[in-house]
């Protein structure tokens, strides 16, 4: 085990060293990691819009005591479109589009990159990753991704569940949070968020890239069709977000505490309250009927998007 530790790490190395000493590759590296952050970018962006007024209802149910059913959900859609007009069920896109852009675009550039890491130091190059690399690959591109992006998610949930008159922008928010409340509270919830990223990246990669796996074994095509993908995607979305969904809720409540009355506790107050005055299956899992609607749509467009945004590029430059 010592010897096969050893010798993955030495050829890493070797890797590493042929790599920064040929100005080709590095000059192909640069354009590999370019073209997957305007692919991932494109393909966060598509796919969040398309189920903005889906995710905007989902939000204002779980920061709030209000018990969850498909027919609240949709009555609130109704409500908000007759009350505040068509473009309302948008509210905190913009927001959204400020997150989840760069989100995205770190993601999944950074998935492409410990694919390649982790494929050079297991001698996977080329090759579909094994199960166990596969899942970390995801796991750590979400966590990148969180990281860099945090503050962006904050301020999406507080323009989700406040009227117009309380934040007017984005940077609206940024002033009003630093004046009144401090900067670090753009870091509230970040906890929950990081724990429940790593089994959402992680299976959602790990599901998505397996099956394409499976697909390439079985059909002896090399490529999906993209409706295949949407599916692939769909069953990734699915086991993702059900796997990570309790932690969700506890950051969406630690996240908006401040503008909705709930205290500002840690995560195990948090999920206990949610637990004590909501029960633990309608508390912790508010929502994840409207998730198990919107989830599998964003998810299978992302991953299409970026799939096909990165065999057209690469068409291109050839």
């Amino acid at each position: 085990m010592g010897n096969g530790v050893k010798e993955g790490a030495v050829r890493l190395r070797e890797d590493a060293e042929a790599v920064l000493s040929s100005p080709v590759s590095s000059k192909s590296d640069h354009r590999q990691v370019l073209s997957s952050l305007l692919s991932g970018a494109l393909a966060g962006a598509l796919a969040k819009t398309a189920v903005a007024p889906l995710d905007r209802t989902k939000i204002i149910f779980q920061v709030s005591s209000k018990r969850f059913s498909a027919k609240e959900a949709f009555r609130l859609l109704y409500f908000t479109y007759l009350n505040e007009g068509f473009l309302s069920l948008w509210r905190g896109n913009s927001a959204t589009m400020v997150r989840v852009v760069p989100y995205a675009a770190i993601q999944f550039s950074a998935h492409e990159e410990y694919k390649r890491v982790l494929g050079r130091y297991y001698g996977f190059r080329g090759e579909a990753l094994p199960p166990w690399p596969r899942l970390l690959a995801g796991a750590l591109a979400g966590t990148t991704a969180a990281s860099l992006t945090y503050p962006l998610d904050l301020v999406r949930a507080r323009m989700a569940v406040t009227p117009k008159e309380m934040y007017s922008n984005i940077f609206h928010v940024f002033i009003r949070i630093s004046r009144e409340e401090g900067l670090t509270t753009l870091y509230h919830g970040f906890t929950p968020t990081v724990l429940g990223v790593i089994p959402y990246a992680g299976l959602s990669f790990f599901t998505y890239e397996t099956l394409k796996s499976l697909h390439r074994e079985y059909s002896g095509r090399r490529q999906p069709y993209p409706f295949e993908r949407m599916i692939f995607g769909a069953c990734a979305g699915l086991i993702g977000q059900s796997a990570s969904y309790p932690l969700d809720v506890v950051r969406r409540r630690m996240q908006t505490a401040g503008v909705t009355g709930h205290p500002r506790t840690s995560i195990a107050r948090t999920m206990c309250t949610i637990v004590r005055e909501e029960g633990a299956v309608r508390g912790l899992y508010k929502g994840l009927s409207m998730n198990w609607l919107k989830g599998p749509i964003a998810v299978g467009i992302s991953f299409t998007t970026f799939d096909l945004m990165q065999i057209l590029l690469r068409r291109l430059q050839s």
